[in-house]
């Protein structure tokens, strides 16, 4: 049985008894990670508000996407396969360093003067390619980085602060757009994924097992990834859970539309909006980091994605904007519950040497989720209106719990995390 820690584990040991927050390294890379993920969300608001400001087609959101998605699936394989087989850590800081590079395009886009929309969606996949790499790497380092009894805490709050910056990045994005533009805004995205390459590189990496030589083909490996999801309900149920609620329901992408069309609020009430469910995600977030729970969770996890649905249904249905925000802050608290669920049971439920390939298979759900719900929320507000289109995909969201609660029995009966362990090891064996 491999061992959670490696054998030089004897500095590890006071920081396996402190809390996450007392640990230097859990600190330093939620730092970078937060960096990170601010300037991706700050410069996700700028991309969505500027192709829609050029093209002033729904659609052109779609492929805005179509374009991020269509690399992270084609390279999701490889990138599962190499974040098993070399340092996470080095994987993840030169995704990060080619993130930058994409800001560094689209300010030159911006400054230029170019209204090619293609030039922006070519620039999107090359940054669909970096985060093809950084996801399962990002994902799969955390466990090597603190102590195991330590993880669900570590988790919950992870999630929380990456939260946190999410509230602010889009607001600041709005506003970095209205004062300075693009070029102001794709300047400082640029310079936030630099430092947090830099910061990555000197956090220490204290419980990653020994990387075992590589056996069979690439495609092999990978299956057994596939293979170890496939065998175990409970986690095939959670991802895709997570992949239909979000695909069909999500409105993300809609809120440029909602923002110029329906409530009339600007770029700056474009980042309030995307703020706003970050603000559900952070108070839920707070709540999970003081009090993890581990009771009932797979009910409390359909009840969450319910709430999600129901949440994106007031959104859509609104007019007016406080009530907007506050139906998208709901939202983003459910969602956060239903995150911290399943990062919690594919983290607990997968041995280290084999975690890059699992979570490369839970982003490829996560990626089809939000790409691809980009894309189909894009092409159905073409075709029908941006409102019809975000109330069927509310409906669809809560038609899909009641689908998947009927589908994936032990995934409804789980009561404890641990418990996934045991239904999956008894499964496989059958």
């Amino acid at each position: 049985m491999p061992s959670s820690a490696p054998s030089s584990s004897s500095g590890a040991s006071s920081a396996s008894a402190a809390a996450p927050l007392r640990d230097s390294a859990f600190i330093s890379f939620v730092l970078a990670r937060m960096l990170a993920m601010f300037a991706q969300q700050m410069q996700a608001v700028v991309v969505a508000w500027q192709v829609y400001d050029i093209t002033r087609e729904p659609l052109a959101l779609a492929y805005v996407g179509l374009a991020q998605f269509i690399p992270m699936m084609g390279l999701l394989i490889p990138a599962g396969d190499l974040s098993d087989r070399m340092s996470r850590k080095r994987l993840l800081t030169f995704s990060w360093s080619v993130a930058a590079v994409c800001s560094a395009l689209l300010l030159v886009l911006t400054r230029s003067g170019a209204h090619n929309v293609h030039w922006i969606y070519a620039v999107l996949v090359l940054f669909g390619c970096s985060r093809a790499f950084s996801g399962p790497a990002l994902q799969s380092l955390l466990p090597q980085i603190v102590a195991r009894e330590q993880l669900a805490k570590a988790l919950a709050t992870n999630s929380m602060l990456m939260r946190t910056a999410s509230i602010a990045a889009p607001v600041l994005g709005g506003l970095l757009y209205a004062w300075g533009g693009g070029v102001l805004t794709y300047a400082v995205s640029g310079l936030a994924l630099a430092a947090s390459a830099v910061l990555l590189a000197g956090v220490p990496v204290r419980y990653a097992d020994a990387i075992a030589p590589a056996v069979g083909s690439m495609w092999q490996r990978f299956s057994e990834g596939v293979h170890f999801i496939r065998t175990r309900p409970i986690i095939l149920g959670t991802i895709s859970l997570d992949l239909f609620a979000v695909l069909l329901g999500g409105v993300v992408a809609l809120l440029p539309v909602y923002a110029h069309e329906v409530l009339k609020v600007g770029p700056e009430g474009l980042g309030l909006l995307r703020s706003s469910m970050a603000m559900g995600e952070v108070g839920m977030g707070l709540w999970l980091s003081a009090r993890p729970f581990n009771r009932r969770v797979g009910k409390v996890m359909f009840g969450a994605v319910a709430v999600f649905g129901l949440a994106n249904l007031v959104f859509a249905l609104s007019h007016w904007f406080a009530l907007s925000m506050l139906a998208l802050a709901v939202a983003g608290a459910a969602d956060m519950v239903s995150v911290y669920i399943r990062s919690a049971l594919v983290q607990f439920s997968t041995p280290d040497s084999m975690r890059g390939r699992v979570n490369a298979v839970n982003m490829l759900f996560i990626g089809s989720s939000n790409e691809l719900g980009e894309f189909r929320a894009g092409t159905s507000a073409s075709w029908m209106g941006a409102v019809p289109a975000a109330i069927v995909g509310s409906l669809c969201t809560l038609g899909v719990v009641g689908g998947w609660m009927a589908w994936f029995k032990p995934l409804r009966d789980v009561d404890r995390l641990e418990d996934a362990a045991a239904v999956s090891g008894a499964n496989s064996n059958a």
